[in-house]
C-alpha cells in the first residue's frame, strides 16, 4: 500500500492521524449520492469495486453510559450486548447520532474510528483478523481509506471481538 501524500490529504482529521503516524493507506474517494438507496457504507463498497464484507461502517455506541465505537462490516449490523460484552459493560443502545457527532467531528455517513476529537473504547468485527486491508471512512461522505487492520487496532487502541451480526 502507498502512503498518500499530505498535499492528498482532502483534508480530513483521519488523514491527518494517518500521516502523523506514517501508516501506509491509501485513499478512496467517490461521488456521494444523497440520493442512493442504500446505506452509506454499501454505497462506498460499491463506489470503490471493494467486497462489502471488507468496508467497515464505524458506529458509536452508548455502553452504560459511555460511548464507544463499534466497527463492524457494511453488510452486518452491530450486536450491541456483544459490544457492551467485549468492553466489559452490560447494557448498550446506539448513540444518539446528534451525540456522535459532537463526540467525534464528523458528520454521519462519515464518522471515521481515526482522529476522532475525543478517543473512545475501540472494537473492531473479528472478522478483520483475516483481512490485509480493511477499508473505513477517511472522515467525510464520499472518502475511504484502506489500511491494515493491525495499524488500525494500534492508532485507535482497540481491540478485536465478535461485535458483528447478520
Amino acid at each position: 500500500m502507498a502512503k498518500k501524500s499530505r498535499q492528498a490529504s482532502h483534508g480530513t482529521p483521519a488523514i491527518a492521524a494517518l500521516d502523523a503516524a506514517g501508516v501506509p493507506y491509501t485513499v478512496h474517494a467517490y461521488d456521494h449520492d444523497p440520493a442512493s438507496d442504500l446505506s452509506y457504507g454499501l454505497e462506498a463498497a460499491a463506489a470503490i469495486g471493494a467486497d462489502p464484507a471488507h468496508v467497515f461502517k464505524t458506529l458509536l455506541a452508548d455502553v452504560d453510559g459511555a460511548l464507544v465505537v463499534g466497527i463492524v462490516p457494511v453488510d452486518r449490523s452491530l450486536d450491541l450486548k456483544a459490544l457492551a460484552r467485549a468492553v466489559g459493560g452490560k447494557r448498550a443502545a446506539m448513540a444518539d447520532p446528534a451525540a456522535a457527532q459532537r463526540a467525534t467531528g464528523y458528520v454521519v455517513g462519515g464518522i471515521s474510528p481515526l482522529g476522532q476529537k475525543h478517543r473512545h473504547p475501540t472494537v473492531l468485527d473479528v472478522t478483520a483478523d483475516a483481512l490485509e486491508v480493511v477499508y473505513v471512512s477517511g472522515g467525510r461522505r464520499g472518502l475511504d481509506v484502506a489500511l491494515a487492520p493491525a495499524d488500525l487496532l494500534r492508532l485507535t487502541g482497540g481491540r478485536t471481538a465478535p461485535i458483528a451480526r447478520g
